[in-house]
């Protein structure tokens, strides 16, 4: 099988290094020469195509940079059996992995529309609040206006960004103009919500599996939780998740001693949250996997805070560290989820 990892951003640089600290992870964990034919694409700020061999700096600067009716013709030619999209940016999410829809190469993981959906807050509690999951009480903020707000706490938040950037827990009147000009910095809108009181903050993934007499099941992974503390650590914030190291690498932080967890299946806390998770996978659509983010209250209730429809297959993603703990590894993983993409392969798209 022919594997093209998808890599960089064309929006800038903290997402293209970030998209490569996973992509690096990921092909160091699948390599496997006898099963896969490895190639790379990387996009750089700017929207400039290369074809490295590797992600090392030498690899990166070595290789001839391509502008887009370039790159796709040099696509034409690789003609991938699959591509692994380790993009983390907008257009990444969307509008590439159309590119690949267009030329006819399965993309493992979930198409472009729903991952605009995923991306934006609003929308996708919306989507899955009419699917039956809770959702805290929320309204979008613009530039400019000054709409009636939850009753405080609330937690602030751009509508449409990652890792926490931006985030802001809000407990006095006086800080809701700050919070949403720090949240303004990232988005254009900001999502304000009303603050679940600290119980529990876990992710789940969904797995796609399919059935050995037909159909597909919905598999939900072990539980990860993260530490919340009502008066220490109220919500998550970036330097809980990445860090850079003393020479300016960047790294990820959230696997950390006493940062994550998984949790044991038989925790009361599984079924409620499985139940909201495989909800959210209906309602939003999702193909192949899907990654959900719950605040658990103190009375056991999961909370929809967000979606995160992306896996590295690194052995640092979230959905492979669940999977491992369900007792399958990353390569297994990726096997069954490249085999899943490879059959839904189709002859490449007329392009107007």
């Amino acid at each position: 099988m022919r594997v093209l990892h998808l890599v960089g951003s064309p929006t800038g640089e903290f997402l293209a290094e970030l998209s490569r600290l996973y992509a690096r992870d990921a092909l160091e964990t699948l390599a496997d020469p006898e099963r896969y034919e490895v190639a790379i694409a990387h996009v750089a700020p700017g929207g400039r195509w290369s074809f490295p061999a590797d992600l090392t700096g030498p690899g990166l600067d070595a290789a001839p940079a391509l502008e887009v009716d370039e790159a796709v013709s040099h696509l034409r030619a690789l003609a991938p059996d699959v591509v692994v999209p380790q993009m983390f940016c907008r257009p990444g999410m969307t509008s590439y992995r159309a590119l690949f829809e267009v030329l006819g190469v399965p993309v493992i993981g979930n198409p472009p529309d729903v991952m605009a959906v995923g991306a934006d807050k609003p929308r996708a509690r919306a989507v899955v609040a009419h699917g039956g999951v809770a959702v805290p009480e929320g309204v979008v903020v613009h530039p400019g206006e000054h709409p009636a707000l939850p009753a405080l706490p609330v937690v602030v938040k751009p509508a449409d960004s990652d890792n926490s950037l931006g985030i802001t827990l809000v407990r006095r009147p006086e800080e809701v103009g700050p919070a949403l000009a720090a949240a303004f910095e990232h988005a254009s809108a900001a999502l304000v919500e009303t603050y679940v009181p600290a119980g529990r903050e876990v992710r789940c993934a969904v797995v796609e599996r399919d059935r050995a007499g037909g159909g597909t099941e919905l598999v939900c992974l072990p539980l990860e939780e993260y530490p919340v503390d009502a008066e220490a650590a109220p919500i998550r914030l970036p330097a809980d998740k990445l860090a850079r190291d003393d020479d300016g690498g960047l790294g990820l932080v959230a696997k950390g001693a006493g940062r994550a967890w998984i949790v044991d299946p038989t925790d009361p806390v599984t079924p409620a949250v499985w139940e909201a998770a495989r909800r959210c996978h209906v309602a939003l659509g999702c193909r192949d996997y899907g990654l959900f983010d719950f605040r658990v209250d103190p009375d056991g209730r999961p909370w929809f805070l967000e979606a995160g429809l992306y896996c590295s297959f690194a052995r640092s993603s979230v959905v492979t560290t669940m999977a491992v703990a369900a007792g399958t590894g990353p390569e297994e993983l990726f096997a069954e989820m490249a085999g899943r993409a490879g059959r839904r392969r189709q002859p490449e798209r007329s392009l107007p």
